[in-house]
């Protein structure tokens, strides 16, 4: 499939999925489920917003399509709990817009050489929108797991799982190569390659589960302050946390959760989903272990020690497919540990792709020789502060949006993200 045709192809995927996310009753599309997401007709329009400010006007130097709408979706002028209240496009007019958006970026794809500047190489530009779709394409998925009611999704199981030969394996000290200076379409915050050299470490075979967190909740974990940062503990007590977000116990003591709108008994064998760094380093520490570095989690998730070299993924150089891991809101769910087999890196390390953003230690900052592009907003205004760096996409993530170099961020107390975590520690003296 040459460019273009890719780039099409992608970009209807994309706004299929949109369509699915928003083809709901107008009184869901506009309500607010929850003040830390937009409602969702919010983020339909954003979306064609980004879309004609960037492959509209600035690739095609076309007039602007409706430019007093600019400031309502604009993501830094107004915060999602405040966006309900703004005089946004109605469902039917942001469906219109959107459409209207698509037909002119077809038609300046079409014309256009995808080369010229660094905006517009190898269709980057075009590249960008398609992740900045469906990275709200996600955002939606969370506002559909917070809103209140039946559910409105459906999609089939993942796949069964199975058991792995460990629990965890040994990463060997040396260099390898964090980021990348090739990849396309990468996102300024992946960029620029660099060597990086590490201590030997141990990092789990798979995600932490759901019944191994529930041995931590079970034990008291949420009670016991040893295992806590004092911050993460505060946290604890101010929320009154016992549990990862969406669980609740009955009676018998069997715990449920609550996903898209069905409550199900919790399933053991998938990676627990819905915690924040604190209590994903809070168990980690109750283990006797911690949570990986974002170097230490790349090198598993991408070093070739045969090879001597960086894959863009855990299997190799090609892009995603169905075998290698859950991706794309195909299932609805994270898939039970050891369900993607050729999705392993040569270390033996699985399911680092898809199924649950995983919280590492390490703070959101640049890498040596970070350069913005194409503008300051997407990452360097939040370098610094309280974010803890999220890695490998989830269930809800695209395969377009994904790679074995991309970062995510959040607040370390987040939850009603897909986040999950392995566990690593030190091989001192081994």
């Amino acid at each position: 499939m040459n460019l273009r045709d890719r780039l099409v192809a992608q970009l209807e995927t994309a706004r299929h999925r949109s369509s699915v996310l928003t083809a709901i009753d107008d009184t869901e599309l506009v309500a607010q489920h929850s003040p830390l997401m937009s409602p969702l007709v919010w983020d339909l329009a954003h979306i064609g917003s980004q879309e004609e400010l960037w492959l509209v006007r600035d690739v095609g130097g076309r007039e602007a399509l409706r430019p007093e709408i600019d400031g309502l979706y604009d993501a830094f002028q107004h915060s999602r709990a405040s966006r309900v209240a703004l005089p946004l496009l109605t469902p039917e007019e942001a469906r219109a817009y959107v459409a209207e958006v698509r037909e002119k970026s077809l038609d300046v794809l079409e014309r256009h050489p995808l080369t010229g500047r660094r905006l517009e190489e190898a269709g980057f530009a075009f590249g960008m929108i398609v992740q900045h779709e469906q990275q709200h394409d996600e955002t939606m998925l969370a506002t559909h797991q917070l809103r209140v009611g039946g559910p409105l999704l459906s999609a089939p199981p993942p796949p069964p799982g199975r058991a792995l030969p460990a629990r965890e394996v040994y990463v060997p000290a040396g260099e390898s190569v964090q980021g990348t200076s090739t990849e396309p379409w990468a996102l300024d915050n992946e960029r620029p390659a660099h060597t990086v050299s590490l201590p030997a470490y141990w990092i789990d075979t798979h995600p932490v589960t759901n019944a191994e967190f529930t041995a931590f909740v079970e034990a008291g974990g949420y009670r016991d302050p040893r295992w806590w940062s004092v911050v993460g503990f505060q946290h604890v007590l101010d929320e009154g946390l016992v549990a990862p977000r969406f669980w609740s116990r009955d009676s018998g003591g069997t715990w449920f959760r609550r996903r898209f709108g069905v409550v199900e008994p919790v399933p053991g064998d998938e990676p627990v989903m819905h915690v924040s760094f604190h209590e994903a380093e809070a168990y980690a520490r109750w283990v006797g272990k911690r949570l990986p570095t974002e170097a230490e989690w790349e090198k598993a998730a991408r070093w070739d020690p045969e090879a001597g070299r960086s894959r863009r993924f855990p299997w190799g150089d090609g892009d995603p497919t169905p075998e290698h891991a859950n991706l794309g809101q195909r299932h609805l769910q994270p898939a039970p540990v050891g369900a993607y087999p050729a999705g392993a890196s040569p270390l033996g390390v699985e399911q680092l792709i898809g199924d649950v953003w995983e919280w590492c230690s390490s703070g959101w900052e640049p890498y040596p020789g970070f350069e913005a592009f194409p503008y300051r907003e997407y990452s360097e205004v939040f370098f610094g502060g309280d974010y803890k760096v999220l890695r490998g996409g989830s269930f809800g993530t695209d395969a377009a949006a994904v790679r074995g170099t991309f970062r995510n961020w959040d607040h370390p107390i987040r939850r009603q993200i897909f986040s999950g975590f392995r566990c690593a520690r030190d091989a001192s003296g081994v």
